[in-house]
């Protein structure tokens, strides 16, 4: 079996805080787009609920990022001086025949939110993908190492990296790896359901990366949001969980974390013909983020743990 798809982060409801109290001049008001998906859902919990503090969670049918003069009329009414761009296009087959979409959602709607938030004095903190990189390393990638994606998922997310770090505004780009959580759809969800129906599993081993939670992602966001007067902007960061495995390593953990007696069994990802090439190996370095927030990040063992504890609790 190889690596199911990330779920696009599109769309849920937008709620502000409170939509009908004037902001007062020290609030700080941040607007998460592509709020349903699995980073968007763990901010929704980490996100503090402090007066200092005002979230905004959109979906496209109440902010259509695809539309400049609505994000322009958003941010401008509500005074956003932060946007969390969660929002992407993540289907990388299907993005092989749908490209119009894939950089309408990746690349011109980001233009459109970093354009806007330099006109705003507002910062924008980017999401984006280890798939910008070939994966042909066989040591982790830096924030400075040479781009070279393979597919259009990959692509039209480089582009929008591009896009931010020409715009001018004040910006952050997370780069990060193998997205996983206890809502939606991810490789941790489906191998919990597959291990505890199956007798036999075959996952790829011949992938390797970094798994990363999205509890701790947000967390991360959240703490760079309060630090207010962040020095470390204008920066691309990587963030993923600690330590390196295969898909196959990470499906084997799994079954064995939810006490499943499945037979998951390593397999070349040539045995699932894919019409894009996926990184063979994309490790992110994370010594950057780490030096400049003075953070210590789990281990992804660790972090599966917590979240398998969720999953076993819902």
């Amino acid at each position: 079996m190889s690596p199911p798809e990330p779920t696009s982060t599109i769309t849920t409801k937008c709620i502000p805080t409170d939509k009908n109290q004037k902001m007062q001049s020290n609030q700080h008001n941040i607007l998460i787009t592509g709020a349903n998906g699995q980073l968007g859902s763990e901010l929704r919990l980490v996100a503090p609920t402090d007066p200092d503090h005002n979230y905004y969670y959109t979906d496209v049918a109440e902010l259509d990022i695809t539309d400049k003069s609505a994000v322009t009329k958003f941010m401008n009414t509500h005074q956003i001086s932060t946007v969390v761009n969660c929002a992407a296009y993540t289907n990388v087959d299907k993005a092989e025949d749908d490209i119009d979409m894939a950089d309408l959602i990746n690349h011109l709607a980001v233009r459109n939110l970093a354009e806007t938030c330099f006109e705003q004095n507002a910062l924008l903190i980017h999401i984006s993908t280890d798939y910008v990189f070939d994966g042909t390393h066989n040591n982790p990638y830096s924030e400075t190492d040479p781009t070279r994606p393979l597919g259009i998922y990959g692509i039209t997310k480089r582009k929008g990296e591009e896009v931010v770090l020409q715009s001018g505004c004040n910006h952050i780009i997370l780069r990060t790896s193998w997205l996983y959580s206890a809502f939606g759809k991810n490789f941790v969800k489906t191998m919990q359901k597959l291990t505890g129906e199956k007798e036999v599993l075959r996952v790829v081993f011949d992938q390797v990366g970094t798994p990363t939670y999205a509890h701790d992602l947000a967390n991360i966001i959240i703490s760079i949001i309060q630090k207010g007067a962040f020095s470390g902007i204008n920066q691309i960061y990587h963030f993923s969980n600690e330590g390196v495995c295969s898909w196959y390593d990470f499906a084997v953990a799994i079954n064995e974390s939810f006490g499943h007696t499945c037979n998951v069994q390593p397999c070349h990802s040539s045995e699932y013909p894919s019409k894009v090439a996926r990184p063979s190996y994309s490790v992110l370095d994370k010594t950057k983020i780490k030096d400049t927030l003075g953070i210590e990040i789990p281990h992804w063992r660790t972090s599966l743990s917590r979240c398998v504890e969720r999953l076993r609790t819902d």
